[in-house]
């Protein structure tokens, strides 16, 4: 596993609070358990059961990623973005990453991960490259809703997130192949 944080970068750039991330299906630090894994390693892509809290008080909207730094690339690999949630929104179901957005507030805008689908998929780290790291983090922000056209990039998000960041709340699984 490789030591760069993402997070850590851009702390660095514009420090900003964190505040707490948790899930039903795992714990910071831990091995993702196989349904949150991609169906190519006999798994479901479910996304997993998210909850925050003690955000900043000012949050105006949220965003969801999901980014692994280790993939073996120069751009790391996105697998899952959601843009515009409510404010008034602190969890998501387990699979409210499933095709479609169905299981997401009514106004959420799902990009397109780095498979080309607008969905969560799951872990799959190709043979060879280790442990990774599956950065789940919620981003609180300062606008309800971010200007972002429905082709936008998880890249583009991120972007946006930094510069409309209050705060974030990071959850980090880990998968290696099997």
């Amino acid at each position: 596993m490789l030591d760069y944080d993402p997070y850590e970068a851009l702390q660095a750039l514009k420090p900003m609070g964190s505040f707490t991330l948790e899930s039903s299906d795992f714990r910071d630090g831990e091995p993702l358990p196989l349904p949150l894994r991609a169906s190519g390693v006999g798994a479901g892509d479910r996304s997993p059961q998210l909850s925050w809290s003690g955000f900043p008080a000012d949050t105006r909207g949220f965003a969801v990623t999901c980014f692994d730094p280790d993939a073996p690339t120069a751009s790391g690999w996105w697998h899952w973005a959601v843009a515009n949630l409510p404010a008034t929104v602190t969890s998501l179901e387990a699979d409210a990453g499933e095709p479609g957005g169905l299981k997401l507030p009514s106004g959420a805008l799902v990009l397109a991960n780095d498979d080309g689908e607008r969905r969560y998929v799951g872990s799959s780290p190709p043979p060879g490259t280790g442990v990774h790291r599956y950065f789940f983090v919620v981003h609180a922000l300062d606008v309800p809703r971010l200007d972002l056209s429905a082709d936008a990039t998880p890249a583009t998000l991120g972007t946006k997130c930094f510069f409309h960041g209050l705060g974030r709340g990071i959850l980090i699984g880990t998968a290696t192949a099997d």
